[in-house]
């Protein structure tokens, strides 16, 4: 058996989105090559699912890291790739988008202003 990337597990962090289906950890560190992170195009509108998935992600990062830079670890590539590049941001220069201790933080004036329902104590889901 291969030898799994080490890679930090966030305790208490959501799996994922209730009753969906969509995660927002992976369960293990993948053997063959870990999946970049890469700014993906966001097509879903206010008010939608996409857009409330999107919105309780930021609730559970937000809620558990604050504005503390944060190790990618075992936080889902797609998630963070829907919100990478805007309400979330590389804290280090030479940011590795394959790597497993890659270090993130929340760009808040740019994520209160897409997902203010983020920043709310609960939020509806």
């Amino acid at each position: 058996m291969a030898k799994l990337p080490d890679m930090t597990k966030h305790r208490g962090f959501p799996s994922g989105m209730p009753g969906t289906g969509i995660q927002f950890v992976i369960r293990r560190a993948n053997p063959k090559r870990v999946t970049p992170i890469k700014a993906l195009p966001r097509k879903a509108r206010h008010g939608s699912k996409e857009h409330l998935v999107d919105a309780a992600f930021l609730h559970a990062l937000w809620h558990h890291f604050g504005d503390q830079p944060f190790e990618r670890g075992n936080l889902d590539a797609a998630r963070l790739s829907l919100l990478f590049g805007r309400e979330v941001v590389a804290v280090e220069q030479d940011f590795d988008p394959q790597s497993y201790e890659a270090m993130l933080v929340i760009n808040e004036p740019v994520a209160r202003a897409s997902f203010p329902e983020s920043f709310e104590d609960h939020l509806e889901v």
